[in-house]
């Protein structure tokens, strides 16, 4: 049992680093079609959604299947998904501006989505930096309610992408679907403890 949990938590790793390889392997070989910035950008922002998604994905899979072991597959897609978007905002940084702060700054200004990707990056880097054990312990209760502060995230992110696109929205749709249904199944688990503390609760004699 222990081989096959440690082989399974092998795969996800080389898994999550597939997109990153082939994604290097297209800068390499020059295969990012005829606007290379903007499929970059495209493809790390589409895969640190899908990375935030599996992530959020996690908690239902979990309640479902009753397997506490996926509380550590969280946190890797979770990080995954920082290490996605942090290549995003870099990609903006380095390669569409070159750390030019004066035009990055009047950038931010102008477009109203970069402050959606803003909230959602900065949301993702405090639940990166507040994942190892040590900042668990020290965060206490306060760290379950930060790491509430992934949904914020996600949809901040969706503004960031549905908000900067001019044509087919199919993708910042689909990805508004998921989080509705993830949510949804939140609402319903926590309707579900409200409801079984409220029939637990100690009668009143008259």
């Amino acid at each position: 049992m222990t081989y096959l949990i440690n082989r399974l938590w092998t795969l996800s790793i080389v898994g999550c680093l597939i997109p990153f390889l082939w994604l290097i392997f297209d800068i390499t070989f020059d295969n990012l079609g005829s606007n290379p910035i903007q499929e970059l950008h495209i493809r790390l922002g589409d895969w640190s959604l899908r990375f935030l998604w599996i992530t959020l994905a996690i908690t239902p899979i979990q309640t479902i299947t009753k397997w506490r072991g996926m509380t550590d597959y969280r946190q890797l897609f979770g990080l995954c998904a920082f290490f996605y978007a942090t290549l995003h905002v870099l990609g903006y940084l380095l390669v569409d501006h070159y750390f030019q702060w004066r035009i990055i700054g009047i950038d931010i200004l102008e477009s109203s989505y970069i402050w959606f990707g803003i909230i959602a990056y900065f949301i993702t880097l405090l639940l990166a930096l507040s994942s190892p054990k040590w900042a668990k312990k020290r965060l206490g209760k306060t760290w379950k309610k930060l790491h509430r502060f992934i949904y914020i995230a996600a949809c901040a992110a969706i503004m960031h992408y549905f908000w900067q696109l001019k044509g087919n929205l199919a993708d910042p749709l689909f990805y508004l679907l998921v989080i509705f249904i993830l949510l949804g199944f939140r609402g319903l688990v926590w309707l579900k403890d409200r409801q079984l503390a409220q029939l637990m609760l100690p009668k009143s004699r008259k």
